[in-house]
């Protein structure tokens, strides 16, 4: 065991036993992190690395609304020393999608989707963005995000994966967008990304079937960064985050951005943010 590496799960210290620091029990107190394991959600910080993991291997680790205001909750909390975020599953999927409670309910009277049908329109939108959060921090530039995805990734869970910046898969991955099944859309945050990655045609053929694009479709249309053997995709996972962290911090964020903005740009438009870029770099450098 790296000595050092601490689990972020309520308790106030590392996993060799020594008290950590103040500022670091604040970034996510002992209550949030205890609620967060009870939603199946545990965070994990090691220096710059977050590792984020969702732990219900039993439920295949499919999300209920608890679910996505943790996740939303973690993103909230990271510290700024914090330069990438992976984000990976216990037990043999990576998300089965929706918990069968949100569709059908639960014991206590947990509430449904279908219960917004009787809220007016902006507060359903309200509800509904509030889910998304879960799902749009992983974008942002100062953080380098990747999903490590085996077995199913259904669903919420698909597009949980596609808010990352890259996917490695192990060779049983399996993506699904099932919520056309359901008489549903896709609603946090995945299509966006799915088009960026495959193109229109082919994220409308996924969405609209529900079929299922296996680990090396995956690779060949885009989708996944990397297929690796099963027993193989933790450890790697991890090594290659820690390859992206040797990069200049700085430098890194400001070639996200050139990259995230590149699609909504003309050719000549991002030669001007690519100068305007070089041009902070080399002043940073240049210590002006």
């Amino acid at each position: 065991m790296r000595m050092g590496r601490r689990a972020v799960t309520g308790s106030n210290t590392t996993m060799d036993g020594a008290a950590t620091g103040a500022a670091e029990h604040e970034a996510w107190p002992e209550a949030k992190a205890a609620a967060a394991a009870r939603a199946g959600v545990r965070l994990r910080l090691d220096g710059e690395l977050a590792t984020v993991v969702l732990d219900k291997p039993r439920q295949r680790n499919a999300m209920t609304p608890s679910t996505w205001w943790h996740l939303a909750e973690i993103g909230r909390a990271l510290p700024g020393t914090v330069r990438a975020v992976l984000l990976r599953a216990e037990g043999p999927s990576f998300c089965a999608g929706l918990d069968r409670s949100v569709l059908i309910g639960g014991e206590g009277g947990a509430k449904t989707l279908l219960d917004l049908a009787g809220a007016g329109q902006a507060d359903a939108e309200m509800t509904i963005e509030a889910f998304q959060e879960a799902f749009t921090w992983w974008r942002r530039p100062d953080l380098i995000t990747v999903a490590a995805v085996q077995g199913h990734a259904v669903g919420a869970g698909f597009q949980l994966a596609l808010a990352c910046d890259m996917r490695l898969v192990s060779a049983d991955a399996r993506f699904a967008m099932r919520e056309i099944t359901l008489g549903l859309v896709p609603d946090l945050g995945g299509t966006k990304p799915l088009v960026d990655l495959v193109g229109t045609a082919r994220a409308l053929e996924i969405c609209a079937t529900g079929r299922w694009v296996a680990a090396e479709e995956a690779e060949r249309i885009g989708l996944a960064n990397k297929v690796i053997a099963n027993e193989d995709l933790a450890m790697d996972a991890e090594v290659f985050v820690r390859e992206l962290l040797a990069a200049d911090r700085d430098a890194l964020i400001e070639t996200k951005a050139l990259i995230q903005a590149a699609g909504r740009r003309d050719y000549d438009a991002q030669r001007a943010a690519e100068r305007a870029a070089q041009v902070r770099r080399i002043r940073a450098l240049a210590g002006l």
